[in-house]
């Protein structure tokens, strides 16, 4: 699939659940917040397919460079784990209303995803400023 229908993909399901998330929030509809997190688990679930076969794929060509390969679809893996986490104690705290979850208990799997991935980002430019240069 080329980029441009990734991000095309990426913004269309980020649409569908602002929406959702609209209609929630104006009380419109007294769906599930389970229901309105729909669109994100089914983006969630074919970003982790996506990684899963590109390990996948790697490891049956033997590529020499594995390692870093693999270590970095880890990082990836793990950074959706924690994403669909957050998600799941979100719409847990704010469909059932009587259990009582802390806020920083919420925010955890966030507090734990932001710093590396920001991190990651700001190694990700170093990287490519220094390519870019070198010509």
């Amino acid at each position: 699939m080329a980029i441009l229908h990734r991000a095309l993909f990426t913004w269309f399901i980020f649409l569908v659940f602002l929406i959702l998330l609209c209609l929630r929030l104006e009380s419109r509809t007294h769906w599930n917040w389970f229901i309105v997190f729909i669109p994100m688990w089914v983006y969630d679930g074919i970003l982790l397919i996506y990684v899963l076969f590109h390990m996948v794929s790697h490891c049956r060509n033997g590529i020499e460079w594995i390692r870093a390969t693999i270590n970095k679809n880890v990082w990836y893996i793990a950074a959706i784990g924690l994403k669909m986490a957050a998600q799941i104690i979100i719409c847990v705290k704010l469909e059932y209303t009587k259990l009582y979850l802390p806020i920083s208990l919420v925010m955890t799997p966030i507090w734990m995803l932001l710093p590396v991935l920001c991190v990651e980002v700001f190694m990700h430019l170093i990287k490519n400023s220094s390519r870019s240069s070198r010509y």
